[in-house]
């Protein structure tokens, strides 16, 4: 009975040790020759308060953004933004034609069925490490309001 209990507080304990978790993330596969892609995923908050991704570093290319998509005179525009916030008990999906995580200067085009590392800082200063997979460039390619070939400029935008 004993053995029986620690193991349900010990079970309990580490599932709350982090405020924030990460699901369903992955990394778009870049074609040949283009140098940035996106990164998606689920991000849910466990605490009573907002908190922000804020930062998100990697080595697989020269910057890592927080970007979103709104459409200004009947384009689609991406742009970046200083947060990602996440509120309370809530959460916040990373989607294409939504907020995500701009890529920006692969040092290598991305593969499919590769895994990358994304290093991920909140507001909260918890900071969370995920081995994510690289998924088809064409899941979730097409969405509202934007044509593959427009997709693929945003993607191969430089600031």
């Amino acid at each position: 009975m004993k053995k029986f209990i620690l193991f349900v507080l010990i079970s309990s304990l580490s599932l709350m040790a982090s405020e924030i978790e990460i699901k369903d993330a992955y990394v778009r596969a870049s074609p040949p020759g283009i140098p940035n892609t996106a990164a998606f995923m689920e991000i849910i908050n466990h605490t009573n308060k907002d908190i922000s991704l804020i930062k998100v570093n990697t080595a697989i290319s020269k910057a890592a953004e927080l970007h979103t998509h709104d459409m200004k005179d009947g384009i689609m525009k991406m742009y970046q933004v200083p947060e990602i916030v996440i509120a309370a008990k809530g959460k916040t999906v990373l989607k294409p034609g939504g907020f995500h995580i701009m890529i920006i200067g692969l040092n290598q085009a991305l593969k499919e069925d590769q895994k990358v590392t994304l290093e991920m800082g909140f507001s909260n200063e918890e900071s969370i490490t995920i081995e994510m997979p690289i998924k088809s460039v064409m899941n979730g390619m097409m969405h509202k309001g934007m044509n593959h070939d427009e997709h693929m400029k945003h993607m191969n935008h430089n600031q």
